[in-house]
């Protein structure tokens, strides 16, 4: 596969497709009879064909119902406005429907940010760097300069946003700034908590990687507590960020099988590897548009 290397002044993601004809359509509503054929019959008549289609009910009889639709129509991006307008039209209006429809051409722009450890931010810029996240990396924003020469390898933007006891609320505004115009912002392990005010601007759109497996050993040092807790299990939580810390929509979460023999340390660095795999798989299953939220929870189709 060829990469394109990307540069600070105008980013541009490595990865290639053929997916230029191809969409996603994600639906909620009530539960009735009529939906599948409905979706199906009006992709049909459009000229579509379905790549898959996965859904979920709540009940089997009146629940909550959860449909992600993959399809492939010829000139899309020039369809794109007709296909939006006349599903909300003729079908979406008629069964109640909360949808998007989005084209896998468009990619999503991301922003990273993180502190001083950088196995996940390695893990992100290495898949990206393959190609397998599909989006476009516009920067990472540290309080640090230690990562500086990581990220700028990868012929993307490095900015340093000092954040402090009594500079937060200037920080925050900063990185609000430098960050407008991108889809998605990335925590990964980023030591600050986020402003109630900034969580509200990017509400639903930033994802953090918790080290532990929540609703367990929340806040701080969870390997410690997990340690002094003699568990046999450890984890690692990637969810949606809300001004409730660590309280947000789970999206995936890992786990591995300790023992008694495991110092604080080597779970730690056994949390890493967690860590890593656990934030990639959220990252990219947002970015594919595969995440549906259900109040406090998540649908995820896989």
């Amino acid at each position: 596969m060829k990469t394109t290397k990307t540069t600070t002044n105008s980013p541009k993601s490595p990865i290639r497709t053929n997916y230029d004809n191809h969409a996603r359509l994600l639906v909620t509503c009530q539960d009735q009879s009529g939906i599948v054929q409905a979706v199906s019959g009006f992709l049909y008549h459009h000229g579509a064909n379905i790549v898959s289609l996965d859904q979920h009910t709540t009940e089997a009889y009146g629940g909550k119902y959860f449909m992600r639709v993959e399809f492939h129509v010829d000139d899309l991006l020039a369809k794109k406005a007709q296909l939006i307008e006349t599903f909300e039209r003729n079908v979406a209006q008629k069964y109640g429907m909360q949808w998007r429809l989005t084209c896998s051409s468009e990619l999503k722009r991301v922003g990273i940010l993180v502190s001083k450890e950088d196995h996940a931010l390695q893990e992100l810029l290495w898949r990206y760097s393959r190609g397998v996240l599909p989006c476009v990396i516009t920067k990472v924003v540290s309080n640090h300069e230690d990562l500086r020469a990581d990220v700028e390898k990868f012929g993307i933007e490095f900015v340093h946003i000092p954040v402090n006891k009594d500079n937060k609320a200037e920080a925050y505004a900063k990185i609000d700034d430098i960050m407008q115009g991108n889809d998605l912002l990335v925590l990964a392990r980023y030591m600050q908590i986020l402003s109630p005010e900034f969580v509200e601007r990017w509400q639903m759109k930033v994802i953090n990687i918790h080290h532990s497996f929540l609703p367990a050993f929340v806040g701080a040092n969870p390997y410690k507590q997990a340690f002094d807790k003699g568990v046999k299990l450890i984890g690692a939580t990637a969810h949606y960020v809300t001004s409730e810390l660590d309280e947000g929509p789970i999206i995936e979460q890992g786990v591995e099988r300790v023992s008694h023999n495991y110092s604080v340390e080597q779970l730690r660095e056994l949390g890493r590897d967690i860590e890593r795999d656990v934030l990639a798989r959220a990252v990219l299953w947002h970015l594919e548009d595969r995440i549906i939220l259900d109040g406090h929870k998540t649908v995820v189709f896989d």
